[in-house]
């Protein structure tokens, strides 16, 4: 059936706030509201390298608050996907959390994004409509460590960060809220994938996924509400790659890197003060004939592969080879979407530009394959 109520509004950016750039080979980029530009980062909506004060989180914050409150008065149903870009380097936060943390910029970054959320739930409250609204809190990657003393984040005790397959790039905190439905207090230990909220997200709107097309996501209704568990895989990915698998507690390495000799000589490193060899590379290293396999509950840090003379890896990998071996021969591939680069569409003239004056001529197009170094 189509959607008769549904209110489909943007405020943001389609990217993040990468730069500042110079116009004269690539545009800073626009701040949407809707379908038209209403300013430029570090232009209109001004980031502060030097102090790291920027007003963003508010400003998003607002709308997100105004957007819940006009839905409610229509007594409108609403989805609201609220992504500030705050810890993104350069990280930013507003004056009133600047210097307030005992982590850096990146703290107070934080400590203003957990205050921003704090200010939804209270505002759901407040309209009387947090008994009747699922609200689900993650991240789409773990911290970066490579951003510099006062701009990388913590990944506690898991290994390297963003951009990398070891834990402390892919382990994300999550976290339900739905007071009447789920109990407050309960801990899942069932494993999850982002890809999972689509499919969560139609059974609790009372819809079917389609059945057109392969669907990834696990509904995890069933460990949201009454704490059940579900056997299943997780896969973790580089590009095209498969790099690694965890099942239960495990997880098996058929391909470690963490990034190239070229960035770590030139001081970028995923993995600072955690280098663990054999783990660790920088080259990418190949242990398809004989994978890393470690228990995370014993070493989160994946620190201690185990033993391949051991019973327990020799049980592990018959498990765990049967399991890839399925899923390998089920993959469907994809056709890449976002394959090819062309400075020429990159921001130049979005609408919106000419209210603003801000229209800028874009270079001739030359489209080049997209290098992704990571």
């Amino acid at each position: 059936m189509p959607c008769t109520w549904c209110s489909l509004l943007w405020f943001g950016s389609p990217n993040c706030h990468f730069g500042p750039y110079n116009t004269s080979y690539r545009p800073n980029i626009p701040v949407y509201n809707n379908s038209e530009m209403i300013g430029r980062y570090y232009e209109e909506f001004e980031i502060d390298e030097r102090t790291g004060e920027s007003n963003l989180t508010q400003i998003y914050l607002q709308e997100g608050l105004d957007f819940i409150f006009q839905q409610t008065l229509a007594r409108q149903p609403f989805f609201l996907y609220w992504a500030p870009d705050a810890t993104h380097a350069p990280v930013y936060a507003s004056k009133h959390f600047l210097g307030k943390s005992q982590r850096g910029r990146y703290g107070d970054a934080v400590m203003e994004l957990d205050y921003s959320v704090g200010q939804i739930l209270a505002w759901l409250v407040t309209l009387g409509i947090d008994k009747n609204t699922f609200v689900f809190f993650t991240s789409d990657n773990g911290a970066a460590l490579m951003s510099g003393p006062k701009q990388s984040g913590s990944n506690g005790p898991f290994l390297c960060g963003k951009e990398t397959t070891f834990e402390g790039g892919m382990r994300e905190p999550a976290i339900a809220w739905w007071p009447g439905h789920i109990p407050a207090g309960t801990v899942s230990y069932q494993l999850g994938s982002v890809m999972d909220l689509f499919t969560t997200s139609l059974t609790l709107a009372g819809l079917a996924a389609p059945f057109d097309r392969v669907i990834d996501g696990l509904d995890l209704t069933p460990s949201l509400f009454n704490n059940s568990m579900t056997d299943r895989p997780i896969f973790y990915y580089r590009g095209n790659q498969m790099m690694a698998v965890r099942v239960g507690p495990y997880k098996a390495h058929y391909w470690t890197w963490s990034n190239s000799w070229e960035e770590f000589n030139k001081g970028i490193n995923f993995c600072p003060g955690q280098e663990v060899t054999g783990v660790t590379t920088h080259t990418q290293q190949e242990h398809t004939m004989q994978p890393l396999i470690i228990h995370l509950g014993r070493d989160p840090g994946e620190k201690y592969p185990i033993s391949v003379l051991s019973k327990e890896y020799q049980t592990v990998l018959s498990r765990v080879t049967l399991i890839v071996e399925e899923h390998q021969k089920t993959l469907v591939p994809g056709q890449p979407q976002l394959n090819m680069c062309d400075l020429a569409v990159m921001n130049w003239a979005p609408p919106g530009c000419e209210r603003l004056g801000k229209c800028l001529k874009p270079p001739q197009s030359q489209p080049w394959k997209c290098d992704w170094p990571h």
